[in-house]
């Protein structure tokens, strides 16, 4: 940013610059105005900044991390894998995680009221196809979601259904032959 200064060094005599008043300046009246160079301030050496994907070794998506300000320039801000940590990103990502926390809960809520469900209808008859006496043919259930007992015979059992982490529901079956 240049100033106008009558101390200037640098001689600079065009014949439209005006001449400096008498109360401005007591030197020489053809100098010019100094170059005057501000030096940058110290220099960020670290960023604040969230992730927006998955980088091994160095975070999850929607991490807040302190990256060296290279790292940030060189290689997450070309690549799209970071933002900088403003006061409206933080806020935007707030209002994300406040959102995904009411989905959460809602899917919590619709869980515990089919286990009530569940355990208010009572038991299910299941008919399935018999053998000698009391012996069935029984069928693959998804281990993951449900937990039945072993049914190799006609009889009530205890199955407990994992509607959520959090909510599991037991049901009565009762077993019979076709």
């Amino acid at each position: 940013m240049a100033s106008l200064s009558c101390a200037s060094t640098l001689p600079w005599t065009p014949a439209s610059y005006p001449r400096p008043s008498a109360g401005r300046c007591l030197t020489a009246s053809r100098r010019a105005p100094s170059l005057v160079i501000v030096a940058q301030g110290k220099v960020k050496k670290y960023r604040q900044v969230i992730l927006t994907d998955d980088i091994e070794e160095v975070g999850k998506k929607g991490d807040t991390l302190k990256v060296r300000a290279g790292f940030y320039r060189n290689f997450l801000l070309p690549k799209g894998k970071a933002t900088l940590l403003t006061p409206e990103v933080l806020k935007e990502m707030q209002l994300e995680q406040e959102r995904i926390e009411a989905e959460k809960k809602r899917v919590k809520e619709d869980a515990q009221q089919l286990a009530r469900v569940f355990e208010t209808i009572g038991a299910f008859k299941l008919p399935r196809k018999g053998g000698k006496g009391k012996q069935i043919f029984g069928r693959d259930v998804d281990k993951k979601l449900v937990t039945v007992p072993e049914i190799r015979e006609i009889g009530e059992y205890v199955a407990e259904i994992k509607l959520h982490p959090d909510v599991t529901a037991r049901v009565r079956l009762n077993v019979y032959a076709k």
